[in-house]
């Protein structure tokens, strides 16, 4: 698992060295392998191995920090690796940076990612399908080019609507207007309908199933056959 933010995930007072030992004894791995493997994994990760075991966490950038935590996530050779926001907390050449350094892992250790971010964009950079959530449930699942390209949830959309154009005026943006529900008293029917333009009284009334649109996408809305004509999609050169 790698979490948000890194430095709340190190012990400050143990070196990075401390922290992969502590981890391989604690799972009954071999110390002496397992410290050939974090070193391996620094290095791929770009990091001078043997300056990032011996520092201390507050020693190292943000961007070191994340790398060195997701060394030792993985020096546990797990199939599956959790990421919940790990890019939220740098900036935006240092994200880029590292979904590409996660691709080229996934790649050459053969990993299975979830990626949990608010960032959907980024994800697409890294996702071979993504699943889109709204107070908990999922809204739509597909195919990440599908999901890009041609979305049928409404909410889907105002994701990608409201991402930013830097060539585009403040008036253009399109924020997602209304506020999420509070999520101790989710609403009746579609928990997306106070904030939907296609939203009906079917909608307020019945939970919407998932609904095959492709082979490889399902969505979660009574009216997804007719979102072009209530939610436009801006192109991606717009958005």
């Amino acid at each position: 698992m790698v979490f948000q933010g890194a430095m709340s995930s190190f012990n400050p007072t143990m070196a990075f060295r401390e922290h992969f030992v502590e981890t391989l004894e604690a799972h009954d791995y071999d110390v002496a392998e397992g410290m050939e493997r974090a070193e391996e994994l620094l290095a791929d990760l770009y990091l001078d191995p043997e300056r990032v075991l011996d520092s201390y966490p507050h020693e190292l950038s943000g961007g070191m920090q994340q790398r060195a935590l997701i060394a030792l996530s993985l020096v546990l050779e797990p199939e599956v690796l959790v990421m919940d926001e790990p890019t939220a907390a740098l900036d935006l050449l240092m994200q880029r940076s590292i979904v590409s350094l996660l691709s080229d892992l996934r790649e050459k250790y053969d990993l299975t990612m979830v990626f949990i971010t608010h960032d959907l964009p980024l994800v697409t950079k890294l996702a071979d399908r993504i699943g889109v959530l709204y107070a908990f449930e999922f809204a739509e699942v597909g195919d990440t080019a599908e999901m890009v390209s041609e979305p049928r949830h409404p909410y889907t959309r105002a994701l990608l609507n409201a991402v930013p154009n830097l060539d585009a005026p403040l008036s253009e943006m399109q924020p997602i207007s209304g506020s999420a529900p509070d999520p101790v008293d989710i609403p009746a029917g579609c928990p997306y309908h106070g904030r939907c333009p296609m939203a009906t009284d079917e909608c307020r009334e019945t939970k919407p199933r998932m609904e095959p649109v492709s082979e490889t996408h399902e969505v979660a809305c009574h009216h997804w056959p007719d979102v072009d004509d209530y939610v436009s999609l801006a192109t991606e050169g717009d958005r």
